[in-house]
């Protein structure tokens, strides 16, 4: 069968959003520690983690919710320690895994179209790409917070195929969460390809509908399959 397109999930599959993540935090908590917050590191640790489960990681108020977590009056410094902190890491973490973007190129020289599939703010997932310094790869890139909906719902994957000028069945998705990627990838018919990496690396499938066609450890991984048939060439 020919496949088209190959469509990725950013977070945990072109790069390391856990490693990202955790050591962001960190760094925030220890910078405001720094500028006076009254808290022992793994105590500010737990405090996070349980504000960024309340209010979503999308949120723009974590550091203001820990420092009202702490118990402390509101702080402009303590909350700007953070953020600052939060944000100079990103250029030392926010990288391409070692293998995307020569199997970007490959995959592009090979006549695929390839978009992107993300949930989360529009800005900050375009930041992501801009900072990973491949924006200009995609055909097509759907952000749910544009896009009014968000993975595991299938219109966001058929948007997405639409603008690619694809049909489903001929197209792949790659990603790492069996729930939002992988089940709402098959639930269009799609190839699912799963990247076990991140967070949910060990996450077993709970039902078939959940399993992807094929797993894969990195990214060049895409290539084997392609050589094996897995996934089949573009048309013309």
């Amino acid at each position: 069968m020919n496949h088209d397109a190959i469509i990725f999930d950013i977070d945990d599959t072109l790069y390391n959003s856990t490693r990202l993540s955790i050591t962001a935090r960190a760094n925030a908590i220890e910078a405001m520690i720094d500028a006076g917050l009254p808290v022992d590191r793994e105590t500010g640790t737990e405090l996070l983690a349980g504000v960024i489960q309340r209010l979503g990681a999308n949120s723009n108020r974590h550091f203001d919710e820990l420092v009202e977590a702490v118990g402390v009056p509101p702080s402009a410094r303590l909350i700007a320690a953070g953020i600052v902190a939060y944000h100079n890491t990103k250029p030392v973490y926010l990288r391409p895994f070692e293998e995307t973007i020569p199997t970007l190129l490959r995959l592009r020289d090979l006549g695929y179209r390839l978009g992107v599939i993300t949930n989360g703010m529009a800005v900050k997932q375009w930041e992501k790409l801009i900072r990973l310094g491949i924006q200009h790869f995609f055909h097509a890139a759907i952000v749910s917070e544009t896009a009014g909906m968000e993975k595991p719902d299938p219109q966001i994957f058929t948007v997405c195929c639409e603008q690619l000028q694809v049909e489903p069945a001929a197209s792949v998705y790659v990603g790492n969460d069996p729930h939002t990627d992988i089940f709402g990838a098959n639930r269009v018919g799609m190839l699912s390809i799963r990247m076990r990496k991140g967070k949910h690396a060990d996450v077993e499938p709970k039902d078939d509908a959940h399993c992807a066609a094929s797993d894969i450890h990195r990214l060049g991984d895409l290539l084997a399959l392609i050589d094996a048939g897995v996934i089949g060439p573009p048309q013309g």
